[in-house]
């Protein structure tokens, strides 16, 4: 199982193994007081792209197709994620104020698809 949540969310147990997918450190969290497992900051969108998107929800369906492809060359990090999630929770954590358009939701939806078997 995969789910989302923002940094700022309340940690629970049950949210299983928890990866910031995030390039930039969530503000105002030390890192001692973040808790995850795993920071898998180069599985987060490229500078560019992030910088393109800047959360215009106009862009959104741009991002998410532009993401989804540099995705598809991130092979490692999406194995990691996929190896978890197919035995266990995987929560994938991101900082964004935006819950409806953010880098989390492709991911989890490109991970997703990767479980099915739908994604080329």
């Amino acid at each position: 199982m995969i789910k989302i949540k923002r940094v700022y969310e309340k940690f629970s147990k049950s949210d299983g193994k928890r990866f910031l997918v995030e390039r930039l450190w969530p503000r105002g969290f030390k890192k001692e007081d973040l808790k995850m497992d795993v920071w898998l900051k180069e599985i987060a969108p490229s500078a560019e792209l992030r910088k393109w998107f800047g959360h215009v929800p106009d862009r959104w369906e741009g991002f998410r197709k532009r993401y989804k492809t540099e995705l598809s060359e991130k092979k490692f990090l999406l194995d990691v994620l996929l190896k978890e999630a197919r035995s266990n929770t995987v929560t994938l954590l991101y900082s964004a104020r935006d819950t409806e358009h953010n880098s989390a939701i492709v991911l989890k939806e490109y991970l997703e698809e990767l479980l099915e078997g739908t994604q080329k």
